[in-house]
């Protein structure tokens, strides 16, 4: 599946600023991501890329600008509703992964759907299928410290989309993989948002990983300052 550019965007962010201190990490950028869309947010390191990738996340707020979602200005909602979408309508996955450690790799990917209420077993059913489709369902009963860095990242991926997310945010999903193991994860990764529409927003410095995305938006200084089409305009 294909993003379909002729309509608005799924999410959108426009004008985004956000400081850390005095530290200007967002300088009025503007991203959007469409519906079944693999967007690659790139640039060197301290330009904003993270900071961009929390903010649509709704794991910050920006200082200013806006983010809409489906309708809703992400910046402007309660934290329990925050909480929501990324319990139920996003995914997040970061550099490390950042498994619970105390849990074996079956829980770690039932974990969302436990918290939402679903049964245990229904739960551990569906994890291990999403296990299965990484390629690690043999590794169910290990815990994150026994897992290689490619086993541990593709368990982090299952878990962001068990719950059948529509927007899957990926925080340099390959930082700390071996060219191969990143690889493996990268074509995961994509086969699954492709067979499930789902648009991921990768954040990564490294072009092999943008090569798997349809666009690459470019950031520096906390701008934009190349993109693949442009941004359109958004109802807000």
């Amino acid at each position: 599946m294909t993003a379909d550019h002729s309509t608005a965007p799924l999410l959108a962010a426009r004008g985004l600023v956000k400081a850390h201190g005095r530290t200007e990490a967002l300088r009025g950028a503007s991203v959007e991501l469409a519906a079944g869309e693999i967007l690659a947010v790139t640039g060197p390191s301290g330009s904003g890329k993270s900071t961009l990738l929390h903010c649509m996340a709704g794991i910050v707020r920006p200082d200013g600008g806006a983010v809409a979602y489906g309708g809703e200005r992400v910046d402007r909602l309660p934290e329990a509703r925050l909480s929501e979408l990324r319990r139920t309508e996003f995914g997040v996955v970061f550099q490390f992964g950042q498994l619970i450690p105390e849990l074996t790799a079956l829980d770690n990917v039932a974990l969302p759907l436990l918290l939402a209420g679903q049964g245990r077993g229904q739960a551990h059913t569906a994890a291990g299928e999403w296990l299965e489709r990484f390629g690690v369902r043999g590794q169910g009963e290990l815990r994150p410290g026994e897992l290689s860095g490619g086993q541990a990242q593709r368990v982090a991926l299952a878990r962001a989309l068990v719950t059948g997310p529509k927007v899957v945010f990926a925080d340099e999903p390959t930082g700390a993989l071996d060219s191969l193991a990143g690889e493996q994860v990268m074509t995961a990764l994509v086969h699954a948002a492709r067979e499930a529409g789902t648009s991921v927003l990768v954040i990564t410095h490294d072009a092999r990983v943008a090569a798997y995305a349809d666009r690459e938006v470019s950031l520096r200084d906390g701008t934009v300052v190349a993109e693949g089409a442009d941004v359109r305009e958004v109802a807000w």
